[in-house]
């Protein structure tokens, strides 16, 4: 039998990018470990749109 995958994909998406009122989005895709982090991802990664780093946070 196959082990269930515990490292999972997710998407992270720009927080500021939304109230900015410019086009399109900011997203990033990661993995993470499922059973030491079970609730959602927040990392500052880099926007490039607004040329600095903001918050991303994990959408479903």
């Amino acid at each position: 039998m196959a082990k269930k995958e515990v490292r999972v994909q997710v998407i992270l998406e720009c927080t500021e990018h939304k109230t900015s009122g410019q086009a399109g989005t900011s997203r990033y895709i990661t993995t993470k470990n499922k059973k030491t982090t079970p609730e959602r991802l927040e990392l500052k990664k880099f926007n490039a749109t607004l040329k600095r780093y903001t918050v991303h946070k994990e959408i479903k």
